[in-house]
């Protein structure tokens, strides 16, 4: 990926905190800190003492898990 497609895919891609995760997805904040420890959910980006993740990572992530369930 060019470096400008590359700041053209971040541009249209959002940093979202758990909060967001926890009401797109339903569940809750200790849940996906369990996941992340066990390398089976992103690791935030951490700015400071905040912590954040791609959208398009979540969705992703959301996306699988609909798609094992389903197999």
């Amino acid at each position: 990926m060019s470096n400008n497609d590359q700041q053209s895919y971040l541009a249209n891609d959002k940093m979202v905190d758990m909060a967001f995760i926890t009401s797109f997805t339903g569940l809750t904040d200790k849940w996906f800190y369990k996941l992340i420890k066990d390398g089976e959910f992103p690791k935030p980006i951490k700015l400071g003492r905040s912590s954040r993740w791609m959208q398009s990572e979540v969705e992703a992530w959301v996306q699988n898990r609909i798609s094992q369930s389903r197999q």
